[in-house]
């Protein structure tokens, strides 16, 4: 068995794109999947719960030494087209330590549809398949055809669509419950004109940066959207646009995309976020949900 590498605990605050968070037990990292067959006795001499960490784009983290080991996948490499085609689309592979936005470039490249409206989008590919990531009517659930992941329950295994299922902003694994690991996803794309793919990729990164805080220091969405409602227009109509409690804020451009502005801190972005809540409960009978990840 290939030893896994074991690195002190990193700071969340430098990790992550909101800027916060305190520093974690240790880190487990891997570049190969075969590795992660090794988590489980490493999870169990360290202590602490395990948590997966991509690119940190969708994460809260709380202040303070977090009792957490974090998990580093970090398997890259290019994606490859395999010989499958089901259906006759193009069936491609990539390690989930890739970069989104590289995959969705490469994608463009190769003539293959499917994810370019996840253009902008931050965080690796194994992120987007663990959030269902999605955007402009492109979501990862709705392209993946088969998921390769390590659970402390079926070991290393690669699971087909019947073994999992996405909705919005979800992703399950059957018979998999809590923790697991997404070390690499096999996707099935259509086959179109790379100058079309592209012309709609550049109007979606238009829109998006004329309409969200996309360099600012954000984890994206912070809530998720109710069944027939926006958040960003519930927030907005119980005056959160451009609110801020110490250096944490709703940014002036969205309403649902929290901003750190400099020094902020677990305990004022909660502020926020609960106050929101309870302000959008009272004005209009909707619960937000969170749509980023809260560490621990």
């Amino acid at each position: 068995m290939v030893a896994l590498e074991v690195r002190p605990g990193p700071l969340f605050a430098d990790r992550t794109t909101l800027r916060l968070g305190g520093r974690a037990l240790a880190e487990i990292v891997f570049t190969r999947p075969e590795e992660a067959a090794g988590l489980g006795d490493v999870l169990a001499g360290l202590g602490g719960a395990p948590f997966v960490l991509g690119g940190g784009s969708n994460v809260l983290a709380g202040d303070g030494e977090l009792p957490l080991v974090v998990v580093s996948p970090r398997i890259a490499g290019e994606p490859v087209i395999l010989h499958e085609r089901p259906q006759g689309k193009i069936r491609v592979r990539v390690g989930a330590g890739v970069k989104l936005q590289r995959l969705v470039a490469w994608l463009a490249t190769q003539g293959l549809s499917g994810l370019g409206g996840l253009i902008g989008v931050p965080g690796t590919v194994g992120g987007a398949v663990a959030g269902n990531a999605g955007s402009y009517g492109d979501a990862m659930g709705d392209v993946l055809a088969r998921v390769l992941l390590w659970s402390p329950g079926t070991g290393l295994a690669w699971i087909g669509c019947e073994g999992f299922a996405a909705a919005y902003r979800r992703f399950a694994v059957t018979g998999v419950d809590g923790f697991f690991v997404v070390l690499a996803a096999e996707i099935d794309c259509e086959v179109e004109e790379p100058v079309a793919i592209r012309g709609a990729m550049v109007a979606h990164l238009r829109q998006k940066r004329a309409s969200q805080p996309i360099t600012a220091a954000t984890a994206g969405s912070l809530f998720k959207n109710p069944p027939g409602e926006a958040a960003w227009r519930l927030l907005e109509a119980a005056g959160f646009r451009g609110k801020r409690v110490g250096g944490m804020g709703f940014s002036e451009k969205h309403a649902n995309f929290m901003v750190n502005y400099g020094g902020g801190t677990c305990s004022e972005a909660f502020a926020l976020i609960d106050a929101a809540r309870e302000a959008v409960r009272e004005r209009s009978g909707h619960e937000l949900e969170l749509e980023v990840r809260v560490a621990p």
